[in-house]
């Protein structure tokens, strides 16, 4: 029997762009202060934060969740239910997501409607994006617009006079107050790396073939397989290569 849309993984791949650790300008120590939390306004597109967010280049694809999975993650985020804190490090160029992606990428895909379809993703993938991902984004918009309402609604919403749904007027509100808690990772890039396998292990663990390919993800045969699962689209793992 095939398996229902509703219940195909989701891809939030684009969301947040990828980034080498070893890159020199990286290997810096921490430096400064770094925020506690993060709001809503901080993963627009115009914010100070968001344009400088990124994953490891070698974290597996932001692809596990399904539509029903990221409607609810979005609706405790608007109603202000208990949400684990994201682990960050802070390079000297950029943020790195350490664990997290999944709820940092719903929060974008609705932020930008794009669930794995939209402007974003269709420049990730050079516009290949296979009929199957384009359906689960379908079905994840649709779950979204029944249960939440798009993102751009709840923009509107505080300049609308008369008539307003309270479920939505609680949640406008809630937005302009709840935040996301971050923890942040100390040390240079090695700690960081290995802080991610370790969270990584605990709470998800990688299979032992997904570990050999991260492990060897700089040479030519951990290149070659990472890029043909992707049929040569999404991140340029061969980038390094001349």
């Amino acid at each position: 029997m095939a398996k229902s849309s509703k219940n195909s993984p989701v891809s939030l791949d684009a969301l947040i762009p990828r980034e080498a650790f070893e890159i020199k300008d990286q290997q810096e120590r921490n430096m400064g202060r770094s925020i506690l939390t993060i709001g809503i306004r901080d993963l627009e597109q115009s914010s100070f934060f968001y344009p400088f967010l990124r994953k490891p280049d070698f974290q597996r694809e932001t692809n596990e969740w399904d539509a029903a999975k990221i409607c609810e993650f979005i609706e405790s985020f608007l109603d202000g239910d208990l949400i684990p804190a994201v682990i960050l490090w802070r390079g000297s160029s950029h943020y790195f997501v350490v664990d997290g992606s999944h709820r940092l990428s719903s929060l974008l895909a609705w932020i930008n409607d794009d669930y794995g379809d939209g402007k974003i993703s269709k420049q990730f993938y050079d516009g290949n994006i296979t009929d199957e991902q384009k359906e689960a984004a379908k079905e994840t918009r649709k779950l979204i617009k029944e249960k939440i309402g798009a993102y751009k609604d709840y923009q509107s919403l505080t300049s609308q006079a008369g008539q307003v749904n309270p479920k939505m007027l609680e949640r406008t509100r809630n937005l302009g107050a709840s935040a996301i808690s971050l923890q942040w990772v100390e040390g240079d890039a090695m700690k960081a790396e290995e802080s991610f396998f370790k969270i990584n292990q605990k709470a998800a663990p990688i299979s032992e073939t997904e570990m050999r390919l991260l492990q060897a993800r700089k040479t030519p045969n951990g290149v070659a397989a990472r890029a043909i699962v992707r049929s040569g689209n999404g991140h340029k793992y061969w980038s390094d290569f001349s």
